[in-house]
This record gives C-alpha cells, structure tokens and sequence, in this order.
C-alpha cells in the first residue's frame, strides 16, 4: 500500500499542466500559482480574518507586517493545507481593484508530519528528485540549519532548493521544531513545498 501511495503522489505531482514550467510563476500547488487572486480561493471576510491570526508570526523580522500569510485549510488532494503571501494592504483604500489587492506573491503546501523527521526527509528527498528532472538547469543546493524563531536551537529546517535566474526559489524543507516549543506555540510540522520569488525570499531572511 505504502509504494502505491508514493507512486500516486508522484503521479498527481507530476500531472501539473505547468509541472515544466520554466518560470516560478507558472508552478501550482493545487492548482494555485502566484498572481493570482486569493479570492478566487476563498472570502475576503475569511482573507481578513486569517490576516489577524497570523499578524504575529513573523516577529522576528525587520519588517513583520510588510507581508500577510493566509492558510487555506480545504479537503486537497496531496496537502495538509496550503499558505500564500499577500501585500499587507487589507485595509489600504486606495486600491479599488480588489483582485490586485490579494494577489497571491508566494504559494506553500505542507503535508503534516508530527514528530517524524525521518518519513518527512524521505518524502522531501522524492519530490526533490521530480523537481530535479523538471529543472534541470536550475541551481539546486542542500542546506540544514537551526530555525531563528526558536532561541534553544533545537528546532531545526532541512532543505533541498532550486533557484532560477530571477532570483525566485522552489524549495522542499522539513520543519522540525522542538517538541515542547512546538505545543507551546501551536506550531505545526513537516513537509513544506514552497514556491516563493525574490522580494519574499528576502523579507524573511532580513531577521532582527
């Protein structure tokens, strides 16, 4: 049962009318790319209310609030759930289109895997080999290093990345983080696919 899940897994990765794509814009995760509009996916009453939910997250950035994270938690085929990135302009009134004001900027589906680093590296190291053979040109690295938010250390990311000529990243990381921290904080854990392009990249890596 076990490979016939792995090979339907790879089977729904690989079926993406844009799985080879030359561009990060034009890469879906459940069906949805970055430039698109986040009401297409759900309300702005719900886009608002997530925006309050998650307005502390980043903290330990620069500038925390210059990005909103918005989670969409629906019955996916692959993901636990799916985040986006949007402007942090929810109340901003000079926007009159409202497509533009939640254009989605960044795209990560997460498959949960609580307290099992090692089947979330297993299925890490799968799809970074699909994402090998669809970007073959593409610079791709492998990194591990302690996650900033968690002061003990203990808390660690596992990545394979793929980086294109602008400056855009595809990545599959493991998020690991201490238990103890994880409860305390309500975190959740495990395999994340990210599609994220330049201007994010660099907002979550300028830390405080």
């Amino acid at each position: 049962m076990k490979k016939l899940l792995l090979l339907l897994f790879s089977i729904l990765f690989l079926s993406s009318p844009s799985v080879f794509a030359d561009d990060i814009s034009d890469f879906e995760i459940e069906g949805i790319s970055i430039g698109d509009s986040l009401l297409d996916y759900m309300s702005e009453d719900e886009i608002l209310e997530q925006i309050e939910v998650t307005k502390d997250h980043y903290y330990y950035l620069k500038e925390p609030n210059k990005y909103a994270e918005v989670y969409l938690w629906k019955d996916f085929p692959t993901y636990s759930f799916i985040s986006v990135f949007i402007e942090n302009n929810s109340s901003n009134k000079y926007l009159s289109d409202k497509n533009e004001k939640y254009t989605i900027l960044s795209t990560r589906g997460v498959i949960l895997y609580i307290e099992d680093l090692d089947s979330c590296i297993q299925k890490r190291d799968e799809i970074a080999e699909l994402l090998s053979k669809m970007f073959p040109n593409e610079q791709k690295s492998e990194s591990s290093w302690k996650h900033a938010i968690d002061s003990s250390g203990n808390s660690i990311l596992d990545r394979v990345q793929f980086k294109f000529n602008s400056g855009g990243i595809i990545v599959t990381v493991c998020t690991d983080f201490e238990e103890t921290f994880r409860i305390k904080n309500n975190f959740t854990e495990g395999l994340g696919v990210i599609v994220r392009p330049l201007e994010i990249k660099t907002w979550l890596g300028d830390h405080k």
